[in-house]
């Protein structure tokens, strides 16, 4: 099946019982971990990507080798 229609058959009940699921899993306290793990990583990925960008850069005014 294809995955957008599969997408639009999710809706806010399904959501909250997902939520519910989720916290029973991991707990009321290890969510914010989780959250700021993802975050981390965010950045982290932001800032790999922003250093190739500055690095072509660089190489294409002739700034490094």
């Amino acid at each position: 099946m294809n995955l957008f229609v599969l997408a639009g058959f999710i809706g806010p009940q399904e959501i909250i019982i997902i939520l519910i699921i989720v916290v029973l899993l991991f707990g009321g306290r290890k969510i914010p971990e989780l959250m700021k793990g993802v975050g981390k990583g965010m950045r982290e990925f932001k800032k790999a990507t922003k250093g190739e960008d500055e690095e072509e850069e660089l190489k294409d005014q002739g700034k490094l080798k």
